[in-house]
């Protein structure tokens, strides 16, 4: 339904001129009531013959409305097709830059989500890895009080999923400078050879089940990547109950889901929160299926030519239709 309603809040016509052309159409309703109503000749004598016209032409009434109702509406798809109609619309990239932020800070070492949050988390990661496109570079950023860029942006896929399997929890976490860290992995990225001025497309997902606890705040590396206009795509890992146990006392650990939403929703990403492994697994289906398109202005004059011919074509009928009662 989204997807209907995008499609028409984004129409815009390359010669909308032409569109003064649809002004014909209430013009032609009107005369065609007019004509419908106007006074005809009839005669005196009722024969039964007479009376089953009178009953067959008033149920072929609805006919003759629809058949024009029908000609209308190919008219006016007809006329909105010549007017060279343009929308934005999901394309499929051929090459961007994902970077993969995963959290590795002592709290992802909490068992509510089996065997621990960080052995989940880089199994679902994996999989994610493996399914990108292979045009794709990948890059892997860890989230701690030290956030690194483990991995450049590659098209070695393999090195992403290897350097996964060797993650180990690390102190803190910091959110805002994991940030600042993909966007210099994006920096790194191989430019288009056909325009080596534009920086590379991509993303950043990033995985986290606290909140920040040092360095740049969250929402200021969101800033900076909104200026860059990097889409940070975010999940909030784990679950209300998980606890883990430091230097002999239990702390509990929950997810901090706001301040991943204010990340994605200033930098324009989206937001997800995971709470079991099948989940984050459908998460990351989602934003695969999310950064492997772009929106691009693309010409549906097709579309309307389609339905031009199918009310056409529905409206030749009616008239076949129409024409057999008569006979």
């Amino acid at each position: 339904m989204s997807g209907f309603v995008d499609f028409w809040r984004n129409l815009t016509f390359g010669d909308p001129w032409r569109l003064l052309f649809l002004l014909v159409i209430p013009v032609i309703v009107g005369l065609y009531v007019w004509a419908s109503r106007r006074p005809g000749r009839r005669g005196v004598r009722i024969t039964t013959t007479a009376l089953l016209d009178l009953v067959g032409g008033r149920r072929s009434q609805w006919r003759r409305h629809l058949a024009v109702a029908l000609s209308l509406l190919a008219l006016g798809a007809a006329v909105t097709g010549w007017a060279r109609p343009t929308t934005l619309a999901d394309v499929p990239r051929e090459r961007a830059t994902v970077v993969l932020v995963m959290d590795v800070s002592l709290s992802m070492e909490a068992t509510d989500v089996a065997p621990t949050r960080l052995a989940a988390a880089v199994r679902a990661a994996t999989s994610f890895v493996e399914e990108i496109p292979p045009t794709y570079n990948v890059s892997l950023v860890t989230l701690s009080g030290a956030p690194a860029v483990v991995v450049p942006p590659t098209l070695d896929h393999a090195a992403v999923t290897r350097a996964l399997a060797g993650l180990k929890p690390q102190d803190s976490t910091a959110i805002g400078d994991a940030i600042l860290a993909g966007l210099r992995a994006l920096e790194q990225a191989p430019r288009d050879p056909a325009h080596p001025d534009r920086p590379a497309p991509g993303a950043i997902v990033l995985l986290s089940d606290g909140d920040n606890t040092a360095g740049t705040s969250a929402v200021q590396g969101a800033q900076r990547a909104a200026d860059a206009k990097v889409p940070v795509h975010t999940i909030a890992f784990g679950t209300e109950n998980g606890y883990v146990d430091v230097e002999g006392k239990r702390e509990t650990v929950p997810p901090d889901p706001a301040t991943l939403a204010e990340v994605s929703r200033i930098t324009g990403g989206q937001t997800f929160t995971a709470d079991n492994t099948r989940r984050l697994e459908r998460v990351y289906r989602d934003i695969r299926s999310e950064v492997g398109v772009e929106k691009k202005s693309t010409d549906v004059s097709s579309t309307f030519a389609g339905y031009a011919i199918i009310a056409a074509v529905l409206a030749t009928l009616a008239a076949i239709t129409l024409g057999a009662r008569r006979r």
